[in-house]
């Protein structure tokens, strides 16, 4: 199967520069980012931060003007602009980059054109920009901890699996409900559920469900930390590779 083409559309005025590189890189886990344009007055010195990081990652800088003072005049050039990319069918899937709900219309649009939509923003991104989108990825996740030293390892190792980034939520009777329902949900009559499927499909219920909100890297110690799930890891044709099912427990 081919890699997925992506646009990556960033408003300036929305999302701090510093995390860029990181945000290209959750970028690349869907697909390759061959577009990749941002959009500032960069006349302004509030758009200084930006121009050091633009040459290192292979952004293109698209000037707009302010012409009205308080309104941000970059969301008309990227509305535009995404569009344009849309009919020219160039793309497979966008990546719209800002913590502003005036992209809603434009990421059902391009929902509406058979376009994956991924959302990058800050936590106070408003819900309806964020339920608009295919996935949606908080900035305030993508800087990691610096990986544990080997004795930090060793130490860890008969521990029960802890949080390793520094969670946003909570794991509360909300998220144990939903999982709950999700992998009743999904299951099959024997009551179990395909871990590779349920993080789908928890994606698709909660367009921002994402392990790291919690603190965690990976779906399955998070479902280890709830103490309310059954784990079957089974082997497979391929000694390399395993498969991992969940069942609520009875």
């Amino acid at each position: 199967m081919s890699e997925q083409k992506m646009a990556v559309l960033i408003d300036a005025d929305n999302v701090p520069y510093s995390s860029i590189k990181e945000m290209l890189e959750e970028v690349a886990k869907t697909g390759t980012p061959t577009i990749k344009r941002i959009y500032a007055d960069w006349t302004k010195p509030n758009a200084n931060g930006w121009k050091g990081v633009l040459l290192e990652n292979a952004i293109t800088p698209i000037q707009q003007y302010s012409y009205t003072s308080g309104k941000n005049s970059s969301d008309s050039a990227l509305i535009i602009d995404a569009m344009d990319i849309l009919y020219s069918q160039q793309v497979d899937g966008f990546c719209i980059v800002s913590s502003d709900s005036d992209f809603t219309r434009l990421a059902t649009r391009l929902r509406e054109s058979g376009k994956k939509v991924m959302g990058i923003g800050e936590k106070k991104t408003p819900l309806p920009f964020i339920t608009a989108c295919d996935k949606f990825v908080y900035i305030e996740i993508l800087k990691q901890k610096p990986a544990p030293s080997k004795s930090e390892t060793k130490q860890k190792a008969n521990k029960k699996e802890t949080a390793s980034i520094t969670p946003m939520n909570t794991v509360d009777q909300n998220l144990v409900a939903l999982l709950k329902d999700s992998v009743s949900d999904l299951a099959d009559e024997t009551g179990w559920t395909f871990l590779g499927e349920l993080g789908n499909f928890l994606q698709k219920k909660k367009r921002d469900f994402d392990p790291r909100n919690y603190g965690f890297q990976k779906l399955l110690p998070l479902i280890k930390s709830t103490d309310e799930f059954d784990i079957d890891i089974r082997e497979t044709t391929n000694k390399n590779t395993k498969h991992i099912f969940v069942k609520v427990k009875e």
